[in-house]
């Protein structure tokens, strides 16, 4: 009898003892595609030499020196490749051991630089509906995933949602896609006046929506946007790129995609590649001057952030996928299997939509392709999805609620970037026939 307290109690897991490349093994000797890298984690895939070696090594030399007392050559390696590599003006890497911890440290960070300027009333943030950012009561209060925040909800901070950019739903007809952006961006102005301007610290958002949504992308202007209405009231942007960011999209950072800048950048998931946990908070030089210039203590902490081994096999992580030239593999190989997602299921009568940006991959699966009616909630039809795509052969990443919620469903794909043109065939098959299990 087990004495590990799982996820789902009533789940029955098979135990897995090892992994090659884009597969998984377990202990029966079954064989798992890894189409999602877990939950968009494992990038490189699984048995990188360089990277286990590059833990091993820093093993040998130093295992752990607590931040309070010391930094290490590792940290300060992996800061200076990020920040040398980071969207324009983030100077400073605040190391965590995961994204509930980036955001959660984004969050405090925000609002510790208003009181260290006297502008303490600054207290509210703002994100959207349908984001997730983590499982913390800071992040899940932070998101806007209602099934994982009700049971929690007289226990968090008081937040605001404004609507996502969600294309597929939300664009009205007639509407091209920069006139929906523009006017989905321009509800933060409309949310902020009615909290108060001077009251509002941070807006967070991903770039990409992972989890909640399915791999959504904004469409062209809306980020642009979002960052004037920022400036133009003195408040922060937050971009979680916990799930979309480290080259999962094709870029190293998914906002520069968007052209647009960042106060706080939050990242994890890829930043380790499942090797060891680590995030971080990316912060501008004006954000640390403030705290550095004013307290000079960021009243905030944890006892691994900074671990010397995680930021070995983090900056090993990183170095590979510029090095292996990952990143354009991302776009090349996220092209193709676009193109394969779009020819399997492209008229299917089932298929609502497929988006994404790189190997970031999201399908909605709907009853009615014609009036994107979303199946009936009590079917399961994503739980349904997952169990038949996982005994094919398939990890994948079906969610519910993707409507409001409750309602809807899609399934993520993000697998590793080493993927090669003969796995995408097998993730279409795996899928058509999940899909067909899920609605039979």
């Amino acid at each position: 009898m087990s004495h590990v307290f799982p996820r789902h109690t009533k789940s029955d897991l098979p135990t897995a003892v090892g992994g090659e490349g884009c597969y998984l093994i377990d202990s029966t000797g079954k064989r798992y595609f890894d189409g999602s890298g877990g939950a968009a984690v494992s990038c490189l895939g699984h048995g990188d030499r360089e990277v286990t070696e590059a833990i091993k090594t820093q093993l040998d030399t130093l295992a752990f020196a607590h931040t309070g007392f010391f930094t290490s050559h590792p940290a300060e390696a992996l800061a200076d490749y990020l920040i040398e590599r980071a969207p324009e003006g983030l100077d400073r890497c605040y190391f965590v051991s995961g994204g509930s911890e980036a955001v959660e440290a984004a969050i405090k960070l925000a609002r510790q630089y208003h009181i260290e300027r006297g502008e303490t009333g600054r207290h509210r943030l703002i994100s959207r509906k349908q984001s997730y950012h983590g499982n913390t009561l800071g992040a899940l209060a932070a998101g806007g995933n209602t099934w994982r925040r009700e049971p929690f909800a007289p226990l968090m901070i008081d937040t605001t949602h404004i609507a996502p950019c969600y294309e597929y739903r939300g664009r009205e007809e007639g509407e091209t896609a920069e006139q929906y952006g523009l006017r989905v961006a321009d509800e933060l102005e409309t949310e902020i006046q009615r909290l108060g301007p001077e009251t509002v610290m941070a807006f967070i958002a991903e770039p990409v929506v992972g989890a909640t949504l399915g791999a959504v992308p904004p469409v062209e202007g809306y980020f642009r946007r979002i960052r004037e209405i920022c400036d133009r009231h003195g408040i922060l942007l937050i971009l979680d790129e916990v799930m979309c960011g480290m080259g999962r999209t094709g870029s190293l950072f998914a906002c520069d995609q968007d052209g647009v800048r960042p106060d706080i950048l939050c990242i994890a998931k890829g930043l380790g590649a499942g090797y060891q946990p680590i995030g971080a908070a990316l912060c501008s030089a004006e954000i640390y001057q403030a705290i550095e210039q004013g307290s000079g203590f960021f009243q905030h902490g944890h006892t691994y952030i900074g671990h010397p081994t995680a930021c070995a096999g983090a900056l090993a992580v990183v170095q590979a996928m510029e090095d292996r030239a990952l990143i354009p593999r991302v776009n090349e190989m996220g092209a193709l299997l676009k193109s394969a997602l779009e020819a399997e299921f492209g008229q299917h009568p089932h298929i609502g939509d497929i988006r994404g940006r790189g190997l970031f991959q999201g399908l909605e699966i709907v009853e009615n392709r014609e009036t994107k009616e979303p199946f009936d909630p009590a079917r399961g039809v994503n739980k349904r999805f997952k169990k038949a795509a996982f005994e094919a052969g398939l990890i994948s990443y079906p969610m519910g609620g993707t409507i409001d919620g409750r309602r809807g469903d899609h399934v993520l794909l993000a697998p590793p970037f080493i993927v090669e043109e003969a796995h995408v065939g097998e993730i279409t098959d795996k899928l058509s026939i999940a899909l067909k299990t899920a609605l039979a």
